[in-house]
């Protein structure tokens, strides 16, 4: 995988963030997450998705971020996390400002399981999907018992995992699926409890006059989360509601149950209720809720940087998400 320096600079030199796709050099989105987006290049020689992080102060933020990110793809392969190829590489934007583009080989967008869930497969086949995902993400909780000095965190969501060889015009999916981990650009691990990637950096894409707020009252929150099996399954089901597909949460609850009580009864996570899952996600300043107000925020800063202090937006915002 080869990476054109040029066209990135080129990219970046003209960008539209309030509109990604009119910018002089073309894209096409691949898909949106809560803080940023994923594209490709409309005339690229190999299909390369990035992801671009406008989050960096310093030379040296960015070349820790880039050592923990290369570090982090090995210990989720050496675990059994499977990711694409990738590489990446960073540069000064116009305003002095550093940037970091994230790469990875393309993966066919109906490969990846928030698409998969709404194709043509049976409710036990999405169960089965979740299953595999458990497996895998277990290999990392267990690797924390046993390391000494170093605790991996991942971000489990369904939307995070692509499914090796997917075909949309014959949708199956058994026990025997290989997947791949899409979400590397956030390298999740602590070397004797200091995080490789500085907590801060979660924060820059948040509202400027917020973050001294988020960073006092939910920073920790936030991040150590990743952290926790328990909390990341909780995450996983409870965007079910997002999906669309609430009716299969109480199901998927004793799903979770029994694999954490029969296969990996070790790690003596307490069982999950539906109560809970419900609440972190519709209760008052649960999931849903926090992201509402939180791209509403987002939105009314960029109104402010832009519009009243003639600023740039450094950042790309979704379009409205149904929840």
């Amino acid at each position: 995988m080869k990476i054109d320096i040029n066209q990135i600079r080129d990219f970046e030199h003209s960008i539209n963030t309030l509109y990604p796709e009119r910018g002089e050099v073309p894209i096409q989105i691949l898909g949106y997450g809560e803080i940023s987006l994923v594209f490709e290049f409309v005339h690229s020689s190999e299909p390369i998705a990035y992801k671009r992080l406008p989050i960096f102060d310093t030379e040296e933020q960015v070349t820790r971020h880039i050592k923990a990110y290369d570090l982090y793809h090995k210990i989720l392969t050496k675990n059994g996390i499977n990711v694409p190829l990738e590489d990446s590489c960073w540069l000064k934007s116009e305003d002095d400002s550093i940037v970091l583009y994230c790469a990875q080989k393309k993966i066919d967008p109906q490969s990846i399981g928030n698409a998969i869930i709404h194709h043509q497969i049976s409710q036990e086949e999405i169960f089965t999907l979740i299953k595999v995902i458990m497996r895998r993400l277990s290999k990392i909780w267990l690797y924390n018992q046993r390391s000494r000095n170093i605790q991996v965190g991942i971000d489990g969501q369904i939307s995070n995992w692509a499914v090796v060889g997917y075909d949309p015009a014959n949708p199956r999916i058994s026990e025997a699926i290989e997947l791949l981990y899409l979400d590397t650009s956030t390298p999740l691990f602590r070397i004797n409890s200091i995080d490789a990637m500085e907590p801060v950096l979660f924060l820059k894409s948040a509202p400027s006059f917020l973050r001294w707020l988020l960073e006092a009252l939910f920073l920790e929150e936030v991040v150590g989360r990743y952290y926790d099996f328990r909390l990341v399954t909780i995450d996983i089901i409870a965007n079910f509601y997002k999906e669309q597909k609430a009716e299969l949460i109480p199901q998927l609850i004793k799903l979770v149950n029994d694999f954490f009580s029969d296969e990996v009864p070790e790690l003596e996570i307490v069982p999950l209720s539906f109560k809970e899952v419900d609440a972190y996600y519709n209760g008052f300043l649960g999931d849903r809720q926090i992201w509402v107000i939180f791209q509403a925020a987002r939105r009314m800063d960029r109104y402010l940087q832009t519009r009243m202090l003639g600023r740039k937006y450094n950042f790309y915002l979704p379009g409205k998400i149904k929840r």
